[in-house]
């Protein structure tokens, strides 16, 4: 069992205190949902456990099984047990989704030690066959092209062979028809299991219908403010959060700033031209 611990965790962008005090913990195992009013820190927290360059770190802790995330590149971060899916996709000309997805899963293995082809060919098969994908997708360029639920059941399709410890799930359900909101609810959830625990930010319950979660939390203002079970989320889902700002004596939401989905992409990327590579 893996543990993901988020202590008093404070964070910035451009000079606004976004995240105020976040404690979170999480085993593998559990599914842990992150509902909240827009502009409360949501996607804030997801691409700070990630590592993008654009939040600044003020104070408090991430660790992974004891070790210090925030010393971690995004890369290693990675190869260490974290995922993020993101909440739009970019899109990679010229890079087909089987030589990404191959190079990741590379990436991952001890030193010396390959992927046999064949291995790597029936896994991408069976799992592009479980989230009914194309079956011209591995030739596909990433997300090059894809409508809105493709990209996010691509990002499963990502998630599903790499098999990490942690992932974050930033509002996958977003634009997913029916069809393709419960295929991919299905499959993250055949993922559960001592070995995987996820962080799942959503506006909506009919994501639960596919997901079994543990714990929900509600995030605003920055902060935790309220913790809980499914109960949480009905009681959001059917009165949204006015009860739960006069309960506590909260003040009007104060938005941050906007960081897009796209923004979002470009932490490895930015890391890599900040190294010098081609």
């Amino acid at each position: 069992m893996s543990k993901l611990q988020i202590i008093d965790l404070h964070v910035s962008v451009e000079g606004k205190e976004i995240l105020k005090g976040v404690n979170l913990e999480l085993n593998t195992g559990e599914f842990h949902v992150v509902m909240g009013p827009n502009g409360t820190g949501k996607s804030t927290l997801a691409a700070t456990i990630m590592g993008h360059y654009k939040y600044q770190v003020t104070s408090g802790q991430i660790l992974l099984d004891g070790e210090d995330v925030l010393a971690m590149s995004v890369d290693e971060r990675s190869r260490k047990g974290l995922f993020l899916a993101m909440q739009y996709p970019s899109e990679i000309t010229g890079v087909t989704n089987s030589d990404f997805i191959k190079t990741a899963m590379h990436a991952r293995l001890p030193e010396g030690e390959t992927l046999p082809l064949l291995k790597f060919i029936r896994s991408l098969d069976k799992a592009c066959e479980e989230l009914k994908m194309r079956e011209d997708l591995p030739h596909r360029y990433v997300n090059e092209g894809f409508s809105g639920g493709e990209k996010k059941r691509n990002e499963i399709l990502q998630m599903k062979l790499l098999k990490p410890k942690f992932a974050i799930l930033d509002e996958i359900d977003s634009g997913l028809d029916v069809d393709a909101l419960r295929i991919v609810g299905e499959n993250v959830n055949a993922m559960k299991s001592s070995e995987f625990g996820s962080l799942i930010i959503t506006h909506y319950e009919r994501l639960l219908d596919y997901i079994k979660a543990d714990y929900v939390h509600i995030l605003m203002n920055g902060v935790v403010v309220k913790s809980g079970g499914l109960e949480l989320m009905e009681k959001v889902d059917k009165e949204g959060y006015d009860w739960l700002k006069e309960e506590l004596g909260l003040d009007e939401l104060d938005d941050g700033p906007n960081i897009s989905g796209n923004i979002l992409g470009t932490c490895a990327l930015k890391e890599s031209m900040d190294k010098g590579d081609k």
